[in-house]
């Protein structure tokens, strides 16, 4: 497997375990344990994106390197997650935002739909993972700055 992309995975993987378990112990009435949890949760998403943005510019990306009548399907749900994955992080900062400005009224409203939004961007980003790396064997990687400088 993969390093690089098999760490940033499981940082995503942490941020969602971290969001359930935040939801539940908002719901059990616990803040103080529930603000620690979220910001966990935050701390490892943004892990995940500068992880995945480093190995972007400096490595690259992996294209799809399974069968060429499974790329338009993969293709079409690589679009969907990515979707679902600026969504969250949009989502997932303006909840931090309403949470850090005590702004609980509106945290309560729009947290549950940020956390479920997150769920779904794990799910989906373990499936591209999955499918990039364990399923099939990924494809050509080329570097942000090589496709820049044409090297």
């Amino acid at each position: 497997m993969p390093l690089l992309p098999t760490i940033s995975t499981s940082f995503i993987i942490l941020s969602a375990i971290l969001v359930a378990i935040g939801w539940r112990l908002i719901i059990k009435g616990e803040k103080r344990a529930h603000k620690k949890t979220m910001i966990a949760a935050a701390i490892s998403a943004l892990l995940f994106f500068i992880i995945y943005v480093s190995r972007t510019v400096f490595i690259g990306n992996t294209s799809f390197g399974g069968p060429d009548e499974v790329k338009m399907y993969y293709t079409i749900f690589l679009i969907f997650h990515i979707f679902l994955a600026t969504t969250g992080a949009v989502f997932g900062i303006i909840t931090l935002i309403l949470a850090f400005k005590r702004n609980i009224k509106k945290h309560r409203k729009i947290g549950p739909v940020t956390s479920i939004i997150w769920f779904f961007t794990a799910i989906t980003g373990v499936a591209v993972y999955l499918l990039l790396y364990v399923f099939y064997k990924g494809g050509d990687t080329t570097s942000l700055i090589k496709a820049i400088l044409g090297t």
